[in-house]
């Protein structure tokens, strides 16, 4: 009678213990999926960076274009 309620307790604690080892997992893989995406995101402000720079540029040439053919609006 006495091992009947010391069996139950470790039945439930080793469910838990199940239950906490499956989140923590879960937990974990939510932290590299995080990561992943903080990177693409880096990589997409790079990319709009390199995209800027390059309009700025070609701002600069079509300037000099239209100078040159002087056709400059007022």
């Amino acid at each position: 009678m006495s091992d009947s309620p010391d069996n139950l307790v470790l039945t439930l604690l080793r469910r838990l213990d199940a239950k906490i080892d499956r989140l923590t997992d879960d937990v974990q893989d939510l932290k590299h999926r995080m990561t992943s995406m903080e990177r693409q995101m880096a990589d997409v402000r790079l990319d709009i960076a390199g995209l800027s720079a390059r309009l700025d540029r070609l701002e600069t040439r079509i300037d000099r274009i239209e100078q040159r053919l002087d056709i400059v609006s007022a």
